[in-house]
């Protein structure tokens, strides 16, 4: 296939009738085939070309996850045009600066909110000629027009046939941990080429059924938008968090693609929940947990689960894991989990509940896709083995370098940063990893966030914060801190969602400031840190931690969009509370 568009009109030929996408509508879920999805998209592209959108500019997206996103998208590349993917999160100011550095020319909007976002700033977006809006109102000026009222004609193949696999096919503005976001250029070939990587795999196929949610301005998403037209599977799609467990329910889809955030809530909600029932369902959860853990061990080292063990499984399975199963639908083949580091603890419990999540890895400058574990090989703790057609070289330093047909262009107007992060082909990903016997994976650090103490030591922050999060169900997030300090410490947040019924059953405050520095809070926390440094080299134990009164969030900049924690932020906004840790400290 030349391009993404090309590629939709190739699956609307092999399988036009069948399912291609399932959406929320007021009287449930509706469904467009392929071809309906060809027949949607098609007046929209020559509409979008009428009004300007071809290969010298861009058209940007902000808009949650919803099927517009993909029909916009799809009839944004279909011109020619690239998408430039903004999330709906985003500032006015940072709507403008992405609008403004990627040249952007029309703006599709979700809503009349959106749209006010866009208005507060127009003075800012002089290249912008219309903003579409989707669910809104059109402007009296011209200025706004309605999604819905922008068709055309023309000739549709023709347009299409014109693009190219070098066409620049997505403009995607990493969220970054510090300074401006970098707008990585993505071609119909990056796309294209890491989609028939996944497809080669054989692990999907028209009778799975995909449920997304995922963020589709955040490349995970978008690459699995690519990868369901190449293997022909169906998706249903709804981007409200709030939705997912109840949509898990009642869609049955057969896998889903999420951060490690939401198993961590998942894993620390149900443990969080018997904890707080006590008695007989708590001591079967504890003993239910680890049969599975057990049961899931051996199968990581391959050898034969024993007899006994095998007979209390199915004890477990039936009295505990089968429920669980039932609350995702009881179709899921597998998860995957990507974006960050899945923990040991988590995945060993899925695993042991017949709930298998591959973890995969990748950048958004490498299309998002470039290693996954296999069902047959799952190795918990790496990332599995290359898709197809990437390459892999571990650097003199530890760094991981990944070459091969994904890798993005380059950064949009960023020629010298261009040249830093490619070299040779290479892209230096800027994670320390190693290789297994086997050529799978494991990603230990990034490499500009390893601490180094006063001491000369170097601690590796995420392995330690997942360890300590693995270990206590009541925590958001960690954060370990101690560069340049003698020893290390940690500020910690709470998961209120499976704090505030503990307290409440506990007779403790439910309000995090002051349930923050009550004993019975800090306990549990001291618990967790305490089993944790017991597995650590003595200069990397956190000898003091703080519980802060708010977690981190998007909103207030401590983490990116795709729910990475930016270091540089949380130090800056929480000094004072990092500071005390080491005043008049004798360790």
């Amino acid at each position: 296939m030349s391009s993404i568009p090309a590629l939709l009109r190739d699956r609307v030929k092999h399988s036009p009738d069948a399912e291609a996408y399932r959406y929320p509508a007021e009287s449930g879920w509706a469904s467009l085939t392929w071809s309906q999805v060809q027949e949607r998209v098609r007046p929209l592209a020559l509409g979008l070309a009428q009004l300007g959108a071809n290969k010298d500019n861009r058209v940007a997206i902000l808009c949650s996850t919803r099927l517009e996103w993909i029909l916009a998208d799809l009839a944004v590349l279909a011109t020619g045009a690239a998408t430039t993917t903004i999330y709906p999160s985003n500032t006015a100011e940072e709507c403008a600066y992405v609008i403004n550095d990627s040249q952007t020319r029309l703006v599709v909007a979700e809503n009349d909110e959106q749209v006010a976002k866009l208005r507060s700033v127009r003075d800012q977006l002089a290249g912008v000629s219309n903003v579409l809006v989707v669910d809104g109102t059109a402007s009296d000026d011209g200025w706004v027009v309605r999604l819905d009222d922008v068709k055309g004609e023309g000739d549709y193949d023709a347009m299409v046939d014109a693009i190219t696999p070098d066409d620049l096919a997505t403009l995607i503005y990493t969220s970054g941990t510090t300074g401006r976001p970098k707008g990585v250029e993505l071609t119909h070939g990056n796309w294209l080429a890491t989609a028939a990587g996944v497809r080669e795999l054989g692990l999907l196929g028209p009778d799975d059924l995909h449920f997304l949610w995922l963020p589709l301005a955040h490349s995970f998403g978008k690459l699995l938008e690519v990868v369901m037209i190449e293997c022909g599977v169906p998706t249903a799609i709804d981007g409200r968090l709030d939705k997912i467990a109840d949509n898990l329910g009642e869609l049955k889809p057969t896998f889903m693609a999420a951060a490690p955030r939401i198993f961590e809530k998942i894993h620390n909600t149900v443990a969080a929940t018997v904890q707080r029932e006590g008695g007989a369902k708590a001591k079967i959860f504890a003993w239910a947990k680890k049969t599975g853990v057990r049961v899931s061990r051996a199968r990581q080292k391959g050898v034969p689960v024993p007899l006994t063990t095998r007979l209390e499984h199915a004890v477990a399975d039936r009295l505990v894991f089968a429920k669980l199963r039932q609350r995702f639908g009881g179709r899921i083949r597998f998860f995957i989990s990507g974006s960050a580091p899945l923990s040991m603890e988590v995945a060993e419990f899925f695993d042991g509940a017949g709930l298998t999540i591959l973890e995969g890895y990748g950048l958004t400058e490498s299309s998002a896709g470039s290693f996954l574990n296999r069902p047959d090989s799952n190795a918990f703790g790496t990332v599995g083995l290359p898709l197809p057609g990437v390459q892999v070289r571990i650097a003199e330093d530890g760094e991981v370098l990944i070459g091969g047909p994904g890798i993005m262009r380059g950064y949009h107007n960023l020629p010298e940063e261009t040249a830093a992060t490619l070299e040779d082909g290479w892209l230096h990903t800027g994670d320390i990893g190693e290789l297994d016997e086997a050529g799978r994976l494991r990603i230990t650090d990034r490499k500009k966030e390893l601490i180094k103490t006063s001491g000369g030591k170097y601690v590796a922050p995420t392995y330690i914060e997942g360890k300590i999060k693995a270990a206590c169900p009541f925590l958001s997030h960690v954060f370990v801190h101690g560069d340049r300090r003698n020893y290390c410490t940690a500020l910690v947040t709470l998961d209120m969602d499976v704090v505030r019924p503990w307290a409440a059953a506990e007779g403790l405050p439910e309000d995090p400031e002051q349930l923050r520095g009550h004993e019975r809070m800090r306990a549990e926390v001291q618990k967790a840190v305490d089993a944790v440094n017991s597995t650590l080299p003595s200069y990397s134990t956190i000898k003091k931690f703080a519980i802060l009164s708010q977690d981190f969030a998007v909103e207030t900049g401590e983490l990116t969009p795709s729910l990475k924690v930016r270091r540089k932020v949380v130090e800056e906004h929480f000094r004072d509370e990092l500071d005390q840790m080491y005043e008049r400290a004798v360790i």
